[in-house]
């Protein structure tokens, strides 16, 4: 299976490239990926020479254009198509109706992946999405169990694309309401969920609580682990009961499901983490290439290599094996 591999940085993407991704992703410094944090991303230049250094070296590149343009504002995201077309990106990654159509219409050459953000997790919409819009490879929400990517790759011939290591989200991806209500930005229109920009410290009689956009979302002692305040993993009391209602602060790492994972049908493995450091992604890349090609080769999964890397060195298989609280 193909190991889909995140570069924040064009640091990163040859970090990725150098450990042995088989492709990165990637997108560009502004609204149009949703990764748009300062200090991360490619301007044009930077996205011609990761391209060429990849295929240099026999590795993909596909850019990320996953946000939903605003009203008006449409010739950016359109920009962000030709550009990546004219740097040699071997796809583009979408999510709006909108583009996929003008991507269809002006770039019949350029492959189109559906990103996560449209949250398709059925085979009739996988297939709407490929007869209208030619979209070859579909990322599939982490809400999916593997019985049932195996069922949508049982009624679709659209590739699919599964999250195996990182950052967790537990909403119908890119549909998620509670960021946008504390912070005022949108995570699927401006390309932020929990920015850092909103995130405070404070002392609270001893204890640390951690805020966003002012509302506390963990309060800890002082010398236990603040975990960063993203709501769907926040601590909170409802009817009687105080925890992580939503999901505990971990983070998703599935490499002992690849053997499962590949038997559902699965094309490629993605690895979320593009504000990550390139130390980071090298060393997920590495274990996640030897734990992919002993699979392909039948031999032993290795095991237990990544747990350092998890967020509260915690993990969890996320709805692949469990139903959501």
């Amino acid at each position: 299976m193909e190991i889909v591999c995140p570069a924040g940085t064009p640091a990163s993407l040859r970090a990725a490239v150098k450990a042995g991704a088989h492709t990165v992703y990637c997108g560009f410094a502004d609204e149009t990926n949703a990764r748009n944090f300062p200090g991360l991303n490619f301007d044009r230049e930077e996205m011609r020479a990761g391209v060429a250094f990849a295929h240099g070296h026999g590795a993909k590149v596909l850019v990320a254009i996953n946000t939903f343009p605003r009203a008006g504002s449409e010739p950016l995201w359109h920009r962000a198509i030709a550009d990546a077309e004219s740097a040699g990106a071997d796809a583009v990654i979408l999510a709006d109706l909108g583009l996929l159509a003008h991507a269809a219409k002006h770039h019949p050459g350029l492959r189109c992946h559906l990103s996560v953000q449209a949250a398709a997790a059925n085979a009739d919409v996988i297939n709407f999405y490929a007869s209208t819009f030619g979209v070859r490879r579909v990322v599939l929400p982490r809400v999916l169990s593997v019985p049932e990517i195996a069922a949508i790759n049982a009624e679709t011939e659209v590739e699919t694309e599964v999250f195996v290591f990182g950052g967790l989200c537990v909403m119908a991806e890119g549909r998620c309401s509670l960021s946008s209500y504390a912070t005022g930005q949108s995570p699927n229109m401006h390309g932020v969920c929990s920015p850092a920009s909103h995130v405070e410290y404070h002392d609270d009689k001893g204890a640390l609580s951690a805020k966003l956009g002012g509302y506390t979302i963990h309060r800890v002692g002082a010398r236990e682990p603040a975990p960063y305040p993203t709501l769907c993993k926040g601590c909170f009391q409802a009817s009687g009961t105080k925890g992580h209602l939503f999901e505990d602060p971990v983070s998703l790492n599935a490499e002992t499901l690849i053997p499962q994972l590949a038997k559902a049908g699965v094309t490629a493995l993605k690895i979320e983490g593009r504000q990550r450091s390139r130390s980071y992604v090298a060393q997920v890349v590495r274990n996640f290439r030897a734990a992919v090609d002993a699979q392909a080769a039948g031999s032993p999964m290795p095991e237990g290599m990544l747990a350092s890397l998890t967020e509260g060195q915690a993990a969890t298989a996320g709805a692949y094996k469990k139903t959501w609280r």
